[in-house]
């Protein structure tokens, strides 16, 4: 992530007149200047800052910064109301991969390309900056200055406290650890990712939604819908592309899962019936937003871009 200090307004705002491309990456610039911009004015020690940084730097794709964006286009809103949504997902995930790369979790050293922060800094370190993006993720939701009302924000902080607690993310890293050398069926997979990996997408899209004044609850339900497809999909690409890529590409250790012991889509379906499962969920998304007009190309696009990706 640049350390620049150009705020989120001098840059191009993200918009359905973009090419995919120049939209995602109109996206990432935004969702960066953001990070940094909220990192930065935070009261904190030096070294704590450079350790937040670290951990949300690097050459992260964004997704879920991402599909928040792209929610709240689709629902008819604009990109500025969302932007608090947006970083604060990011920021949580951020979160926990810090927290996921401790040698108490996965032990991993790299992330991202770059050494995770606990080999960075130190463990006690990690363990911190994590606590602290997780509670500045909330603070910009309650603190929201672009015109969301004081109920939306509310709804929304209780959608991301589900979505990354025991309900969610933190839920499914558990049934992660549970399922370690133990053979799984294709629900309880499901199940165990839809919380680890899905409920902070689903966050994702419903914040960007909820940013808006007018999302109605038809759309709220559609969207609901979408995600929950995408993030499976998501899933499944993860762990096809964990096997076939290589560190350099993916930016981390290659094949972690799997030298772990840890059940994955690939080591329950084989590759090709893994990848026809990803873009069967891909699919399965896109018609979840059948109702939805042109604004929502971009989540269609995200779509295929998550089952294509290489890393």
């Amino acid at each position: 992530m640049t350390t620049d200090t150009q705020s989120p307004s001098a840059l191009p705002a993200p918009s359905l007149t973009m090419a995919w491309d120049e939209f995602m990456r109109a996206c990432q610039q935004r969702i960066n200047a953001r990070l940094y911009g909220a990192i930065a004015s935070e009261d904190a020690s030096t070294s704590l800052q450079s350790a937040m940084i670290h951990a949300c730097a690097g050459s992260g794709k964004r997704i879920r910064p991402l599909l928040a964006y792209a929610s709240a286009l689709a629902v008819g809103g604009t990109v500025q109301r969302c932007d608090a949504a947006a970083t604060a997902v990011e920021l949580i995930h951020c979160y926990s991969l810090v927290h996921d790369d401790l040698p108490a979790m996965d032990d991993d050293d790299l992330r991202r390309g770059q050494p995770t922060v606990h080999k960075a800094f130190d463990e006690a370190t990690a363990i911190l900056v994590g606590d602290a993006l997780q509670a500045l993720a909330f603070e910009l939701l309650a603190a929201d200055g672009n015109g969301v009302s004081a109920e939306r924000r509310l709804n929304m902080i209780s959608s991301l406290a589900s979505a990354a607690g025991a309900q969610g993310m933190v839920g499914g890293q558990a049934l992660d650890f549970e399922a370690v050398g133990v053979q799984q069926s294709l629900k309880q997979l499901e199940r165990m990712h839809g919380l680890k990996t899905g409920a902070l997408i689903r966050a994702a899209v419903r914040l960007g939604a909820l940013s808006q004044p007018s999302t109605s609850d038809a759309q709220l339900m559609a969207l609901d819908s979408y995600a929950d497809r995408l993030g499976l999909a998501f899933q499944v690409r993860d762990d096809i592309i964990d096997e076939i890529s290589d560190t350099a590409t993916l930016g981390k250790p290659q094949g972690s899962d799997s030298g772990a012991n840890k059940p994955t889509y690939l080591s329950l379906l084989g590759l090709d019936a893994a990848r026809g499962k990803a873009d069967e969920l891909a699919q399965e998304a896109i018609a979840a937003l059948q109702d939805f007009d042109e604004a929502a190309e971009p989540l269609r696009q995200l779509a295929q871009f998550i089952v294509a990706r290489l890393h």
